[in-house]
């Protein structure tokens, strides 16, 4: 799933107020992630002084960058000149000039569509297909019908069964308050129309208005409340969408669109399907991931990348749902093959039936030396403790991959809420932070817009590694993610609050292996030093 999406439903539990509060724009600079915490005060990345003070007179090569995500708008203002251009294939002919498996894959390819065009916008999350999956065989027995491997799966079906019966009820519940809330405005609208006899009227205007009827004054009350959250009918109606969409795919078990795609879904080998369109349903996450990692620098059009000289190759595997294992592998296997060096996945999910389908293809690229760089979650969770797929580890063998990087979210407040509040975290699990709350980049259309999420920090530490491997081009992925850990701006001994709770405390070092945020400045630097 695409992480941005899961932290509504997480805030809006707690309350609709702290909802209101964590999307109201905050005064703080669009670019604070570029910045420096020493000469501009805000905990960004350095990537601008290390522009302006490295870089001026160095030669680069390009650096091929895959974005694996929902869909990405390659025809934006301030992206399409950093577009990864498949050389060997002539765009529109329908025809597999380079012989890689896919027609036209001009710029990337679309695993979760089908040769006639058309694609998959919404599906199930992965435990919805497992509780569907499992429901046919377990549905009305129990423990004493089964023993040994039997009674494991089925106790484990049983945990399914409860998560999945949890998330539906998660999902109901607000939909009542938030049908109440509209209800209650369009009461208090409809009163105050009439006491004031006409069709429009300002808050003001509403604040003077003095009665001693108590449904008015109830009425009067709302309108003031609704006014000083900053809240609105059509931003009600939104989550309202949100949690209602929810139910009808996410977490309905009838709902089955991977036929449209066309593919042999049980063949976990098949490899050659899809199509080449690119921007999806929803190109959002995809394309403000993109333009956090290159959006053309200093060209006085939107905003700058991380990374300066690097091409962005699109590969769409993540519907409104959960990525589906099958699509995740081919997608790794597809940038590899086509030449990425470095991989950014902004997506996750809680469990992973096919894991071993992924494995290889992680294998795969780590193999030919990729850097695969992957958002830790959105859920406030301890990712030691708790499962988050895909990751480094192994199924086999216990070992994990050498190339990955596990990425939590950082913010630039100078105290407790540093690492953001939604942000997955693990000492073992979680290699690096990096900036992640109120992102400013690319959305479709040539817009642009701000963004929170793990998703938006793990496309930084992909810029930042880009950046260095430009400069330095015959660094491995290895030595390339050694270099990002080794050069943190280190907050170790900061004291933050724990991801996920309200009031528990602890020392930024306890939330990830380095115990800090990347900083392009400090790596090139080593990097220098390193090539020496």
């Amino acid at each position: 799933m695409i992480l941005k999406k899961i932290l509504l439903p997480a805030i809006f539990l707690l309350s609709l107020t702290y909802v209101q509060a964590q999307n109201a724009p905050t005064e703080v600079p669009e670019s604070w992630f570029h910045l420096d915490p020493t000469t501009d005060h805000y905990k960004g990345v350095s990537a601008d002084k290390a522009h302006a003070e490295l870089l001026k007179d160095k030669k680069s090569k390009t650096v091929i960058v895959a974005v694996i995500d929902g869909g990405t708008d390659v025809e934006h203002e301030d992206l399409k000149a950093n577009i990864w251009i498949n050389a060997d294939e002539i765009a529109g002919n329908g025809i597999d000039d380079d012989k890689n498996g896919y027609i036209d894959d001009v710029h990337g390819w679309n695993f979760i569509g089908n040769a006639k065009g058309e694609m998959i916008d919404h599906d199930n999350l992965e435990v919805t297909r497992l509780y569907a999956k499992y429901r046919k065989i377990y549905e009305g027995k129990t423990t004493s019908d089964f023993k040994g491997k039997k009674l494991a799966a089925f106790n484990e079906y049983l945990a399914i069964k409860e998560d999945f019966e949890s998330k539906v009820k998660a999902a109901k519940q607000p939909l009542t308050y938030i049908e109440g809330m509209v209800a209650a405005f369009n009461k208090s609208d409809s009163t105050m129309k009439a006491e004031l006899k006409k069709d429009e009227y300002t808050i003001d205007e509403v604040k003077a208005f003095e009665s001693e009827n108590e449904d008015v004054k109830k009425a009067k009350e709302t309108l003031i409340t609704f006014d000083s959250r900053k809240m609105t009918v059509e931003g009600l109606q939104g989550y309202l969408e949100h949690f209602q969409g929810q139910l009808e795919y996410h977490y309905n078990i009838e709902f089955e669109p991977r036929s449209l795609v066309g593919d042999d879904y049980e063949n976990k080998k098949e490899k050659y399907y899809g199509n080449n369109k690119l921007k999806g349903p929803d190109g959002m996450h995809g394309t403000h991931v993109a333009g956090t990692i290159g959006a053309v620098r200093n060209n006085d059009i939107g905003m700058n990348g991380v990374a300066n000289d690097v091409k962005i190759m699109v590969v769409r595997v993540v519907p409104d749902g959960d990525e589906r294992d099958k699509d995740v592998a081919n997608g790794i296997i597809y940038a590899v093959d086509n030449g990425a060096q470095i991989i950014n996945m902004s997506f996750g999910k809680s469990y992973s039936p096919y894991k071993k389908v992924v494995d290889k293809a992680i294998k795969y690229a780590e193999k030919k030396g990729v850097l695969l760089v992957h958002a830790a979650g959105n859920d406030g969770q301890d990712n030691d403790l708790k499962k988050n797929f895909p990751n480094a580890g192994y199924l086999k063998g216990n070992k994990r991959c050498k190339t990955w990087i596990e990425v939590g979210a950082s913010s630039w407040h100078e105290k407790g809420n540093f690492a953001a509040g939604f942000s997955n975290y693990g000492q073992k699990t979680v290699d690096i932070f990096a900036p992640g709350m109120q992102i400013y980049a690319t959305i479709p259309d040539n817009k642009y817009g701000m963004s929170q999420g793990t998703s938006m920090a793990s496309p930084v530490v992909a810029g930042v590694a880009a950046l260095v491997l430009s400069y330095y081009p015959n660094l491995t992925a290895v030595e390339l993610k050694d270099i990002l850990l080794k050069s943190v701006s280190d907050y170790g001994t900061s004291e933050v609050n724990l991801p996920g709770t309200k009031d528990k405390k602890t020392k930024f070092k306890t939330l990830s292996v380095s115990g800090g945020v990347v900083n392009a400045y400090n790596a090139l630097k080593l990097a220098e030093s390193m090539s020496k």
